[in-house]
Parts: C-alpha cells; sequence; structure tokens
C-alpha cells in the first residue's frame, strides 16, 4: 500500500461511525506488545471525535448551555458526520454549524438555536478579523469643517452585524454568567446586534431601531454625513445633527468605524 493510499484509509477510519476499522486497513499494520491493532485504532477513532466535539463545545458554549451534554453532543456528532473537518485549522470546524442547525431540526427549534449559533459564530470571526484603519476621535476632531458634510464611514473588518429575532443575547449572557436558563422566545420588534473587537476585547451591543437605521444608512447604503442628517430630520427635526454626532461619536469611540476611501 502506497503512503497516500494508506493515509486516505486512516483518515476514512477516523471519519466513520464506528470505530471499528477495515480489515484490509487493520492488516497493514502492526500490533505492539501492550495494545493491539483494533484498541489502538479505535483510540485513535474515539480520541478524533473528542477533539471535535471539544472544539464546537467551546466555540458554541450558549447552545451547549442550552441543551445539555447529551443533546449538543449528539447533534456535534452528526455535523460533524454531515460536514467533517476540511481545513488544517480547527478554527474552522463550526463554520456551518448555523445552518446545520437549521436542517438538521425541526423549524421551531431550529431558528432560536441557529440564531444563538450565528451570535457564537460572530464572536469568532470578530476575534479573528484583521485590525483595519479604525477612525478615532482625534481623526474626527482634526476634520476640517469643509470636509464633514461629505464623510463617509464604513465598517471596521471586525464589526458583525445580526438581526435577532429571538433573545439571544440574554440567553448567550446567561451561559455566561452561569445562571438559570431564560429561556427563549421572539423579541418585537427583532433587534440589531452588533459584535465586534476593539483593543483585542470582543465586545456586543444591541441597538435601538432609530440608530440601527442611522447605522445601516451609513455604512451599507452610504450615505454621507449631511445625508445622515438630513435623514434624522424627519423624526428629529433641528435636533437631528446633534443626534447625528452623538451617534458617529459613540460608534468612532466603541472603535466600529473606518473612514470610507
Amino acid at each position: 500500500m502506497r503512503l497516500t493510499d494508506w493515509q486516505l484509509a486512516f483518515e476514512q477510519h477516523l471519519l466513520s461511525e464506528t470505530p471499528v476499522a477495515n480489515s484490509g486497513f487493520a492488516a497493514t499494520l502492526l500490533g505492539g506488545p501492550t495494545l493491539d491493532i483494533d484498541t489502538g485504532l479505535a483510540i485513535y477513532h474515539n480520541a478524533y471525535l473528542s477533539r471535535l466535539l471539544e472544539v464546537l463545545r467551546h466555540d458554541f458554549g450558549a447552545v451547549w448551555y442550552w441543551l445539555g451534554d447529551d443533546e449538543f453532543a449528539s447533534l456535534a456528532e452528526a455535523y460533524v458526520r454531515r460536514y467533517p473537518s476540511a481545513h488544517y485549522s480547527l478554527r474552522w470546524l463550526g463554520e456551518r454549524f448555523p445552518l446545520f442547525i437549521v436542517e438538521h431540526l425541526v423549524a421551531e427549534q431550529s431558528a432560536p438555536l441557529a440564531e444563538l449559533a450565528q451570535l457564537e459564530w460572530a464572536f469568532t470571526l470578530a476575534f479573528d478579523a484583521p485590525q483595519g484603519e479604525l477612525l478615532g476621535l482625534n481623526d474626527m476632531a482634526q476634520l476640517p469643517p469643509e470636509d464633514w458634510p461629505g464623510l463617509q464611514v464604513t465598517l471596521a473588518p471586525s464589526v458583525q452585524q445580526l438581526l435577532c429575532q429571538f433573545n439571544s443575547v440574554s440567553i448567550w449572557r446567561a451561559s455566561k454568567d452561569e445562571s438559570d436558563f431564560p429561556g427563549s422566545h421572539m423579541l418585537t420588534p427583532a433587534q440589531t446586534c452588533l459584535v465586534w473587537r476593539h483593543e483585542n476585547v470582543c465586545h456586543y451591543r444591541s441597538l435601538e431601531s432609530a440608530e440601527a437605521f442611522a447605522l445601516v444608512g451609513m455604512v451599507t447604503t452610504g450615505w454621507s454625513f449631511s445625508e445622515l442628517c438630513a435623514e434624522l430630520a424627519v423624526t428629529y427635526a433641528e435636533g437631528a445633527p446633534l443626534q447625528a454626532v452623538t451617534w458617529l461619536k459613540q460608534w468612532v469611540q466603541d472603535g466600529l468605524l473606518e473612514r470610507r476611501a
């Protein structure tokens, strides 16, 4: 058996649903004085699966908190069977976990659980994102008055946006605090949640609808500062510029923005 064939056979053994090795593959190996071939291969098989489940428990601790040990293990094992690890880094193992929850569970259970998994994955993406060139308060203070009307911004690379239809943030917070499960329920209205990294620490914040509208207008639609003020004037009248500056200062202070090129 060539080395590449042996490696593929070993991979197939690790990914199989049973720790019992293929007899043809097992015949290519030599046992030791204290460990026979079948037992050794079973140990490798079970250890590999255990490591994958450990990674998923770490990345989706709130889902684990919600489901408990047995249900989470069952869901996670089904996931790694459906979507085997395909990247050299286990950092990407859980990338499809929210999608799998939708595929695997009935809608009534999958919707809030998948949203919670998306929230947890947002923290992973935020933590590993590049730094970018963040706008700072000093940059804003040095901005010439004539440049303010046309100022345009975009989100920093680490910022993740999630529209929460359920109280996923509360459940996530309860899992971190190791407090009682708060129960799952829909939010009316839905809330935009931001997750981002600033100064090597991940942060999160839910936005009220008016602030979310303003932020999306600037970073997605591409409003300039003057256009933001004009949009806010519908609600805030003469107070629109002050509200716009207040939010803009908060976003910059939080480390959410870059200047649009």
